[in-house]
């Protein structure tokens, strides 16, 4: 019998008052889009939990359930299944309709509009990695197959199900995707709340480190103000020399020429405000050579003096209970935090059918959960449905190129499909690549931008990236600044952690998950929901190496929006080419929006802020409510925590804020806190007035015309006061949106790799090229292509993009901003195969002001291995009123 931490409090048999029985099949209505459907002909119906689903005892929703004609109906504000009565699930005897979409499900049907899940890693992955199908699908509907998961026993153990019955889970959704991961995180398990220290910079390295030298790289960090919360050790933390039989993968005893002192370098770690890890690679199990065997091999009915390894046995009570007693709780005790588990050595074990990843994660977690006091989670890989319970997860060692990078930022939003929103990247890549340091300075804006930022790389001595030792300082600068902005964000970052374990919303979503009838929105992979308040687009390609320039373009949904760094105004409904420096970070706030932000630190900045910087987009209502905890134990499953509502209410003369007293148990904030409101979007000449309690104040106000922000200071408060700031415009509004396209233009041609008398002729007339972009015509003969459309897509507004290895294996996007007339384009695609030209296509006219082409992907076998390679040739050309254009294309030279 295991003990008490293993043993789980779930409620897995439903409401008998939600469960139909008709012959050998049962229909339980777990919610109004979700029903259990099973059938077993020994009526065999399992209410204990699985692997994947544990409470299925929920509110019973509404529903009726009649019999016609030997028919079983069973009706629900969301959908109709109609089921003929003793007959196995088949097309022919069971359908369900989804009212929403009124699509009509079979078994059998294979849907063609899923929209992908995750995967279990990325390792050694070269870019695309394929994904399993998700939960959500713009058909309406999903189908999760539970028949052959192992169930949890008495003891909360797994064994075997009995007999081959039929146990599926089909979701009736609609286009309603975030009601579909509510109800299956209902039934599954929802994320649990996460520490809130994870949030900010992570360092590790595979690297034999000494403690002098980890010691002095984190004095490093903080001496150049790279601020971290955790500090990863990996492997050679434990001896890997063991002259036995074992790799040396697998340790649990320190190495003491390594770490001399390893107490001591716990403790420094901790005075620094850092959380630890070490690394466990825990297959080989234990061999003679580590301090811990005599007492294992006791446990485990073993002469030690035989010397003969303890094998590793996650499916053996008596070995878990000794797995954790024995190596890890000491380690614990000495100052680990949490485990790094890294497992890599297969999918079976002596239980038939079950992968051993998930029984290690999930008594990993169970155990970190053993003092009621702290807040259990795991570091690991994904494995599979059911994994949102067991936060976070590892993606595995990917290589260093700019492939991986941009599928990260598609990979990541995309595992919400599966609720499974805290993923781990290894920022900068694990191995090969070129080391380049434009692509490391991107990766880590990505990773302030997604869930975990953790800097990891493989042994080497050209893997070194530490943010402070390369040449260039632009890159340094760079590196800081995000590395920065990160711990900025925690405010705002855990505020959506709670989201996540209430609401079920990833702090990555798709953008479809906001705008679901929106067609744009399942065409733009490279940008995802940053939470509640932001667009992420991130730069995820090198810069041009003829433009200097980076290149990303962006969908933005319907509304008004601001770049949320730099204050610039973009009207919605529009696609944008964005071009950038290295220091540039495209990330965009809806008016209305309300920004929570600590203070710029170049350490600490993990804890609940003294000084509040507050951020609001000018030019829509808006409100959000932060949440604040002790950040680390489980007393806010008591209600020990804090929510303090914001809101920005807009007339269009006139914006009021207003900070409302926080709710709830106010002494785990500070009892004063420095208030920073940063207004953007709005004119040097608004009049302010401030109120607290009631009383008239007078703010600090200052107004930064680059951004057209306006910047409130001098406001003091405690938990229980009241805010309301209002700021009144003029005759001529409050707003100031200045087109900063003549700014953009200038950036473009200063950063451009261009002969100087075009950029400077260019300069001379630019104010004409922003009123008429047709002035660029006399000009197009003195620059390559590459100028061409960057200021063809800056001036007219329309363009094309190429998007390779996401949903599809290739998209091409064409836009056309203001329905220009005079903007056509061509588009053609043909596959060349056996000599002969295969579908050929083609298409003209003016360009649309949005489509996505999408080729039709045909592939052949190429190479000894067999090779699939896609071999759909395409073709896009953008004609801009006869004065320039552009061409987009993939070709091949086919035998």
């Amino acid at each position: 019998m295991l003990p008490q931490q293993y043993i789980m409090n779930v409620n897995p048999a439903a409401n008998p008052e939600a469960v139909v029985r008709a012959g050998c099949a049962r229909f339980t209505v777990l919610t109004e889009r979700l029903i259990r459907l099973e059938y077993d002909l020994a009526g065999g119906f399992e209410d204990r939990a699985s692997q994947t689903m544990w409470y299925r005892q929920q509110p019973v929703p509404a529903f009726t359930a009649t019999n016609e004609d030997g028919c079983l109906i069973i009706e629900t504000s969301a959908f109709v299944l109609t089921y003929v009565v003793s007959q196995p699930f088949t097309p022919d005897s069971l359908a369900i309709r989804v009212k929403a979409t009124e699509t009509v499900w079979h078994p059998s049907d294979v849907d063609t509009d899923n929209l992908k899940g995750t995967t279990r890693t990325l390792d050694l992955k070269h870019g695309h990695a394929p994904l399993n199908d998700g939960l959500i699908s713009r058909s309406g509907w999903a189908l999760l197959d539970d028949s052959r998961t192992l169930l949890l026993n008495d003891a909360t153990f797994l064994e075997q199900r009995t007999g081959q019955g039929v146990d599926w889970y089909f979701f009736a959704y609609g286009h309603d995707y975030k009601a579909g991961l509510r109800d299956y995180s209902a039934v599954s398990g929802a994320a649990p709340l996460i520490p809130r220290w994870i949030l900010g910079n992570w360092w590790s390295r595979y690297w034999a480190y000494t403690q002098a030298e980890l010691t002095a790289l984190i004095t490093d960090a903080e001496t150049h103000g790279i601020p971290l919360s955790v500090c990863i050790i990996d492997m050679d933390w434990h001896l890997t020399k063991t002259g036995n039989t074992s790799s040396g993968w697998t340790g649990y005893t320190w190495n003491r020429e390594l770490f001399p002192d390893p107490q001591g370098f716990m403790d420094f770690l901790h005075s620094k405000g850092l959380r630890t890890a070490m690394n466990l690679h825990p297959a080989e199990g234990v061999h003679p050579h580590e301090e811990q065997y005599p007492e294992m091999a006791r446990r485990m009915g073993i002469d030690p003096a035989t010397e003969k390894p303890v094998e590793f046995d996650i499916t053996n009570p008596t070995f878990v209970q000794a797995y954790f007693e024995v190596l890890h709780h000491p380690y614990e005790a000495m100052g680990v935090d949490f485990w790094w588990v890294d497992w890599q050595q297969g999918q079976s074990c002596k239980i038939p059918t079950l992968d051993p990843l998930w029984l290690i994660n999930h008594l990993h977690f169970q155990d970190a959960g053993r003092n009621p006091r702290k807040r259990p989670f795991i570091f690991s890989r994904w494995g599979n449905e059911g994994h949102q319970r067991y936060p976070i997860g590892f993606s595995g060692d990917s290589f260093m190129t700019w492939e991986t990078l941009r599928y990260e930022a598609y990979m990541t939003p995309t595992a919400s499909n599966v609720a499974y929103g805290w993923w781990s990247h290894d920022i900068g890549g694990h191995i090969s690549g070129a080391g380049d340091p434009e692509l490391f300075a991107r990766w880590v804006q990505f990773g302030a931008l997604s869930p975990i930022l953790r800097i990891h790389s493989a042994k080497g001595y050209f893997y070194d990236q530490r943010p402070w030792v390369f040449e260039n300082a632009e890159v340094r600068e760079t590196l800081r600044d995000a590395l920065q902005l990160r711990h900025a964000l925690i405010p705002y970052l855990y505020t959506m952690a709670w989201r996540a374990h209430r609401e079920s919303l990833p702090l990555l979503l798709p953008m479809y998950y906001d705008y679901p009838e929106v067609e744009a929105a399942y065409h733009c992979p490279g940008q995802y929901l940053f939470g509640t308040e932001l667009i992420a687009a991130p730069f995820t390609a090198p810069a041009d190496p003829v433009t200097g320039l980076s290149r990303q373009v962006v969908w933005l949904p319907e509304g008004d929006w601001y770049n949320a760094l730099t204050g610039e105004y973009y009207a919605g409904d529009r696609w944008y080419a964005l071009y950038g420096l290295l220091k540039d970070i495209p990330l965009f706030a809806k008016a209305g929006g309300i920004l929570p932000l600590g203070a710029p630190t170049g350490w600490g900045g993990i804890d609940n802020p003294d000084d509040l910087h507050l951020h609001a987009y000018a030019g829509a209502d808006g409100a959000f409510t932060l949440y604040e905890d002790d950040g680390d134990s489980r007393e806010y499953q008591q209600g020990r925590h804090c929510e303090m509502p914001i809101t920005q209410t807009w007339t269009g003369q006139s914006l009021t804020l207003t900070v409302e007293p926080a709710l709830g148990e106010t002494t785990l904030i500070p009892t004063e806190r420095s208030l920073h409101l940063y207004v953007h979007g709005v004119k040097a000449s608004v009049h302010v007035t401030g109120q607290i309690d009631g009383k008239g104040i007078v703010p600090e106000v200052t107004y930064d015309a680059v951004s057209e922000t306006l910047l409130i200071t001098g406001i003091v408060l405690t938990p229980t006061n009241r805010l309301v700031v209002r700021l009144y415009g003029d005759e001529d509004g409050l707003l100031s949106r200045r087109d900063r396209k003549r700014e953009t233009v200038l950036k473009m041609l200063r950063a451009f790799r261009l002969h100087t008398g075009v950029r400077n002729r260019l300069a001379e007339i630019v104010d004409a090229l922003v009123a008429n972009p047709d002035e660029i015509a006399p000009y197009v003969v003195g620059m390559q292509a590459e100028h061409v459309r960057a200021l063809c897509e800056v001036l007219y507004e329309a363009g094309a993009q190429h998007v390779p290895d996401a949903h599809h294996p290739t998209l091409i996007v064409v836009w056309n901003n203001r329905d220009d007339q005079a903007i056509t384009y061509r588009y053609s695609e043909a596959f060349l195969f056996f000599g002969g030209v295969h579908s050929p296509k083609h298409q003209h006219g003016v360009a649309p002001r949005f489509a996505a082409l999408i080729p039709n992907t045909q592939t052949w076998t190429h190479g000894a291995v067999g090779d699939q390679v896609q071999r759909t040739q395409w073709q896009v050309h953008l004609d801009y009123h006869g004065v320039a254009d552009t061409t987009l294309e993939y070709r091949e030279i086919s035998p």
